[in-house]
């Protein structure tokens, strides 16, 4: 016997009641099957909902909802008896929430399958964000213009229409679908928006989807792949850009819409400063290259830089002293080193001794090496002491 499917009666059902037609174990879990439930099973890329089964024992969470011929199976994590009733209460924020997600996929889908001729071919609600799948090469322009039409659907706030077509109405209508359709066909239809064939469930109203925001527009295969938020997801996602724009402001004394202009100003600023201390480091490594000038074998030790600079004044002192140029960038027992022969002769012997001995990291070749060692500065100078 098939299950009555509560969801499809009143999607907005949040409570009911039901008599247990069987209770199985399944490992850790039991499987349960009631005559009738609100539970929506797992399927077309929605996920099943949770709650939970209220006994005289006490409440029974479900953890998961799945569909077998008709019957829906409640994956319960305690065993309820077969035939007592029982009350089903849903974690309805999880519930609305999927609907928001599924229904602004309708609707955002409908606008984009319309506009650019192509064919929505993958859909996963996840538990952080919607991605939607189209055969089309759609551009992050056209895609925040469908966003701005689909969010006009939603705020006309038309009322969400479900039928059941004949199979002779069902042949001459035209509406979305990812597959070939048999048997009673469920049309879920967003006026001015969408028309698709789905087994989900779906706000009543457009308006209580509330809002449509697109992430990202990234190439997928032979099209692209959206990235979306609905509902109560898409407020928190930009509330949390806002108070991250708002306190990014704060800093740096603008307003949050202001923020990327100040950045890029900031950016500005602090390629000029890299470029004058990368001119001071020219003239100070060139100084300390010539104090060690002509005295072949030379092992330095210099505050903490940049690698890059590091292996500038080591390619400097090696240059001028004629032998190795150890050059040592840090303090205490954290050490960055570059290592350079003036002559490029091979220096990998060399460096895998330091590693071993003071168990550091790094490599090279051709006379340059560079890597770091978790030592002392006593340790090192008295490793090439040897």
């Amino acid at each position: 016997m098939e299950t009555q499917k509560l969801y499809y009666q009143d999607p907005f059902l949040r409570e009911f009641t039901a008599g247990v037609l069987s209770c199985e174990p399944a490992g850790d879990a039991w499987k349960v099957v009631l005559d009738r439930t609100a539970f929506y099973p797992e399927g077309g890329g929605q996920p099943a909902d949770h709650g939970v089964l209220k006994t005289p024992a006490g409440e029974v969470p479900v953890t998961d909802v799945h569909e077998r011929d008709g019957v829906v199976i409640h994956t319960c994590a305690a065993p309820v008896e077969a035939g007592m009733a029982v009350a089903g209460v849903l974690d309805w924020d999880r519930r609305f929430d999927h609907m928001q997600q599924h229904s602004g996929e309708h609707i955002i889908s409908g606008v984009l399958c319309r506009l650019y001729h192509c064919d929505n071919v993958g859909f996963h609600l996840g538990a952080e964000t919607v991605t939607i799948d189209y055969n089309a090469d759609i551009s992050w322009e056209q895609a925040l213009e469908a966003e701005r039409l689909a969010n006009q659907a939603v705020w006309t706030d038309r009322e969400v229409e479900i039928t059941y077509p004949d199979p002779q109405a069902l042949a001459a209508l035209e509406y979305r679908s990812k597959k070939e359709l048999a048997g009673r066909v469920r049309i879920v239809e967003f006026p001015e928006a969408d028309r698709c064939a789905c087994c989900g469930t779906h706000v009543l109203r457009a308006g209580q989807v509330g809002l449509i925001k697109v992430l990202s527009c990234q190439k997928f295969r032979e099209g692209v792949r959206l990235e979306i938020l609905c509902g109560a997801r898409a407020l928190r996602y930009l509330s949390g850009t806002y108070d991250q724009a708002r306190a990014a402001g704060q800093r740096l004394s603008v307003k949050p819409l202001e923020v990327y202009g100040a950045v890029e100003r900031l950016e500005e600023e602090l390629s000029a400063a890299k470029a004058r201390i990368a001119g001071l480091e020219q003239t100070a490594f060139a100084a300390i290259a010539a104090e060690q000038a002509g005295r072949g074998d030379v092992v330095l030790f210099q505050s903490p830089m940049r690698p890059d600079s590091l292996r500038r004044l080591a390619d400097a002192v090696g240059k001028s002293c004629g032998g190795l140029a150890a050059v040592f960038s840090g303090e205490g027992e954290k050490w960055s080193y570059a290592l350079v022969r003036a002559d490029g002769a091979d220096i990998s012997p060399l460096v895998k001794e330091l590693n071993q001995t003071l168990r550091g990291r790094g490599g090279g070749r051709n006379g340059f090496a560079q890597g770091s060692v978790p030592a002392g500065r006593e340790a090192v100078e008295e490793f090439f002491k040897r």
